[in-house]
This record gives C-alpha cells, structure tokens and sequence, in this order.
C-alpha cells in the first residue's frame, strides 16, 4: 500500500533567507512556524493519501477542496475569504515520451505563510525551485514562492517557442533556396496544432498574472507587482510569437500552393501551345490522306514536295504569328 510520505513529494520550510530545511510526513502535524518562516507542501493529487489529507488534515473548506482536485482546469485566479488564494496554472510537459504543448497542470492554494501545490504528472519547475532553495538563492516566502514557480512554468515556454521558430525557419530556408523543394506537411500541421495547443493555455495564463498584478494581497511584497508584470509582458511575447508561427505556416504552404499553380499553369500553356500549332498541319495531313481522286497535284511528280513545302510555311508564319500575340 502506498504511504502517505509517498503521496507528499516535497515539504520545506523556507527560512525567510533564502533557504529551506525539508521535512517529513511525521512532522508536519505538530510544525510550528515561526516569524519569518514559510511551508511548501508539494503533493502528488492522483494519490488518495494526499486527497485525504487535503480534504481532512489541511484546514482547507469542500469547496476549495473540490476545485484542487477537480479534472480538468484552465490557468485561473480564484481569491478566498481571509487573505487566500487558489491559483491554476501550467507548464511544459517535458516528461519522457510526452507531447511538450501536452502541458501539466499546478494547483495552487496560498497564503501568507503557506503554499500547497498539487500536480499529476512530474514538473521540472519544481524540481528548479528546489534546487535555488537548497542553493539558498531561493524563495523567502510564499509569494515569492508562488512568483518564482509561475517564473519557472514561463521560462520553459521560451525554449518551445524557439524550437518550434527554428523548425520553421529550416523549411522557409529550403522552400527559398531550392524552386522544387516541397515543405513536410506533417511538420507543417504539427507545428501549427502545437502553436494552437499553447495559445489555448497561455492566454488564460497571461490573463492570470494580468489578476495578480492587480490583487495587491497584503502579504505579497512590494515589488511583487513589477515581477508579476515582468511574467505578463513574456507571455505576451511567446504569445504573438506563437501566432507569427502561425501565419508563417499558413505563408509556406500558400507559397507552395502557389508554386505547383504556376508550373500547372506553364504546362498547360506550352501543351495547349504545341497542340495549336499542330493542328492546322494534322488537318492538312488528313485532308490530303484522302483516297479520292482529283487532288491538286497528285499526278505531278513535283506535288509531294510542294505540299511538303506549303505545310513548312503554315508551320514558320504559325511561329511568327504565335511570336508577334506574345503567346512564344
């Protein structure tokens, strides 16, 4: 049976410094925080111990409860009575085998000496995070525990945004530099498909930071506001990058589109050119095929190349005439 230490993955107490001391299962029930002391509670939700101890052991009210663990979410803000915050946000998936735009979930409540977050599936932000508190260059409290793991999320936005520019910028340069090269349609769409996928949570995400700058929480710190701002203005950037990408795609496939149009078109000029010029001299050949007589010539021995000569000046005055309507 799986145990309750388990299900919590991470319990630190940050130590208003920089730093944070971890701690297990066992001593959270009778941990007693001080002044300048902060708890992150990082548990597993797809466990039944932590859903158990949320709905119990927290302190937390049903409803809070039932939005933490509810299916499906989007990025939102939600602020509670006393000061509280319940905060929805998500990240990269960058989990082996995964698809990245595919992206995790965080559920977040905070308070002023207090964040508890849950996720489904591994989140490398928090692995970062943890790593700045065992530097002791991380978080001091909880609201820069929730900036610096919003902060996290965002950062790895822009190395999807880059990989996914780079991909499209490889086939603008094929598309340019050879006049038959045709672009690979599956990476077209699935650059397009993930470029949907991360504006349909990135926007509601931007929004949410857009909330926070405005909140204004009484425990948040001063300067809390300019950082929020700082991650609303980077969402915004990925964002309209992500719908350049966008447009970029729809522009590589027009131009290809547009390509095999023009050599459809040649082809049937120069077809319908040569079956122009043919045409007369085939009803000529026809017309003197005939087995009939009084044909003008056939009893001179000079006739045949007579008409030969006749159907060499329709085929030259053809071209002249072809050459002066621009159509050669």
């Amino acid at each position: 049976m799986v145990d309750q230490d388990s299900a919590l993955l991470h319990a630190f107490v940050l130590d208003g410094q920089g730093g944070a001391r971890s701690i297990d299962r066992r001593e959270l029930d009778e941990l007693q925080l001080g002044a300048q002391e902060s708890l992150w509670l990082h548990w597993d939700r797809g466990q039944a111990q932590a859903q158990r101890w949320l709905r119990e052991s927290s302190g937390l009210d049903e409803f809070s409860c039932d939005l933490l663990l509810e299916e499906n979410t989007r990025p939102r803000l939600l602020p509670l009575p006393d000061n509280e915050l319940l905060v929805f946000l998500r990240g990269i998936n960058r989990n082996p085998g995964a698809e990245p735009e595919d992206m995790v979930s965080v559920r977040i409540f905070a308070d002023a000496q207090r964040v508890i977050s849950l996720r489904l599936r591994p989140l490398l932000a928090t692995d970062a995070l943890i790593a700045d508190l065992c530097a002791g260059k991380g978080p001091r409290t909880s609201s820069e525990l929730l900036l610096e793991l919003a902060r996290h999320l965002t950062d790895r936005v822009d190395d999807l945004v880059a990989e996914l520019s780079e991909q499209l910028e490889a086939e603008e340069d094929r598309l340019d530099s050879d006049e038959r090269y045709r672009p690979d349609h599956g990476l077209m769409l699935q650059v397009r498909r993930r470029a949907a996928s991360l504006r349909r949570f990135l926007a509601p995400q931007r929004d949410l930071y857009a909330q926070l700058v405005r909140s204004r929480q009484p425990w948040f710190l001063e300067d809390d506001g300019d950082y929020w701002n700082e991650l609303n203005n980077s969402l915004t950037r990925y964002l309209e990058e992500l719908e350049l990408v966008r447009e970029r795609v729809s522009l590589v496939l027009e131009a290809e589109s547009q390509r095999l149009r023009e050599r459809m078109d040649r082809i049937m000029y120069r077809f319908t050119v040569i079956t122009g010029m043919f045409l007369p001299l085939t009803f000529l050949t026809g017309l003197l095929g005939i087995n009939v007589g009084g044909i003008p010539g056939a009893e001179s021995p000079t006739g045949f190349f007579v008409a030969c000569g006749l159907m060499v000046v329709l085929a030259v005055a053809q071209l002249l005439l072809f050459r002066r309507w621009r159509w050669l």
